[in-house]
């Protein structure tokens, strides 16, 4: 088991973990939670520590303040796009960590608190669930400066809702607010903004008293079944099927089950 890590470690982000519900918060509420090449490398770094920790059972990432869960990359940052390339920007910042996200076998609770949009956006749709605040709203505001989306846009919006939606909404830069973001399906719930941390404390406490590891389980099948044919789904979900059958956690809930009792996952 990890001990949490010492807070001073972190400028731009705050790392919390109370029982087994680790709290990533942004905080760079100054600049509407920016994305600082620190920031990216502290979140990475974070998803690590996260990731190796078996105490730690289910992540709320969300931004400090009330007005922005993210406003995407800040360009004063000492990101210059005409010296540097964009391209080995992405693969040595964002790539990285939007991959540690979805290859994390951990829920990650997305707390909408405010507009999410640009590189802030994609990262919200790393998530695996959405909670967002009323007041919240979403944009790929990329074509405005003249570039395309990036940190996994263009692999988890047309997912979500269909190529042509996805192409409206990056070719526009438009932003969808709390309650078209819900029907078109890219956020979960809307609580209103004073409710909202309660609401989302409520289902991390659910995820981490269930079984994690066949939610890990779950969730990397999702992440492979775009890709995959029929056969190949039903054959991974065979042999991930073996591997959930051999954890506490499934003897715990077959036994419950026969006795009528609620189980006690313990993530094992």
């Amino acid at each position: 088991m990890f001990h949490q890590p010492n807070k001073a470690m972190y400028q731009t982000i705050i790392f919390d973990i109370q029982d087994a519900i680790c709290r990533i918060t942004l905080n760079q509420p100054a600049v509407f939670n920016a994305l600082s090449k620190e920031m990216l490398m502290e979140l990475r770094q974070a998803f690590e520590v996260v990731a190796a920790d078996d105490a730690i059972r289910v992540v709320v990432l969300t931004g400090s303040g009330d007005k922005a869960f993210s406003s995407g990359q800040n360009l004063k940052s000492g990101l210059n796009p005409q010296m540097d390339s964009l391209g080995d920007f992405l693969r040595t910042y964002y790539n990285p960590l939007i991959l540690a996200m979805r290859k994390l076998p951990k829920p990650i609770i997305c707390e909408l608190n405010g507009v999410a949009v640009g590189a802030g956006c994609s990262l919200a749709l790393a998530c695996d669930t959405i909670i967002a605040s009323e007041n919240a709203s979403m944009a790929q505001l990329f074509v405005g400066i003249g570039l395309i989306m990036d940190a996994g846009a263009s692999f988890f919006l047309p997912r979500i809702i269909g190529t042509q939606k996805a192409f409206e909404l990056c070719s526009t830069g438009k932003s969808v607010n709390a309650q078209e973001c819900l029907r078109l399906g890219l956020v979960n719930a809307l609580v209103a903004p004073d409710s909202l941390r309660n609401h989302v404390q409520q289902v991390a406490e659910m995820y981490a008293n269930a079984p994690t590891k066949a939610i890990g389980m779950m969730k990397k099948l999702l992440n492979e079944s775009s890709s995959s044919t029929l056969e190949e789904c039903l054959e991974r979900e065979a042999v991930h099927q073996e591997m959930a059958g051999q954890t506490e956690d499934f003897i715990e809930g077959l036994a419950a089950f026969m006795c009528k009792k609620k189980p006690s996952f313990k993530g094992r």
